[in-house]
């Protein structure tokens, strides 16, 4: 890695723990969230997942809500988001319980 990618990654993680802890406060059910990047080909390769605890709490949340909260925290610090829609998906620990026992290793591969 790089040392700008290095900083890149340093300030995407603040920018995301940011969104994560106000998800926390704001959406029920709402667990955490991981990104995924490929530097190379850096933003359209920025992938997040939310995880939410159950598919009740999923089905109910506000996802594009979700989706804008990351959006404007990306923003701020200079990244912008070419597809949003396609680059912040939506999973819960439920579904990996049921298909992947858990292992969310396995279910992010």
């Amino acid at each position: 890695m790089r040392k700008t990618d290095k900083k890149r990654e340093d300030a995407l993680r603040q920018a995301l723990t940011e969104a994560c802890e106000t998800a926390l406060e704001k959406y029920e059910g709402f667990q955490w969230l991981t990104h995924f990047v490929n530097y190379s080909d850096f933003p359209a390769s920025l992938s997040i997942v939310c995880v939410y605890d159950t598919n009740a709490h999923l089905a109910k949340t506000d996802k594009e809500g979700m989706r804008v909260l990351i959006k404007e925290k990306l923003a701020s610090i200079g990244i912008k988001m070419k597809d949003c829609r396609q680059q912040v998906r939506f999973d819960t620990e439920e579904d990996c319980d049921n298909d992947n026992d858990g292992r969310w290793n396995e279910r992010f591969r």
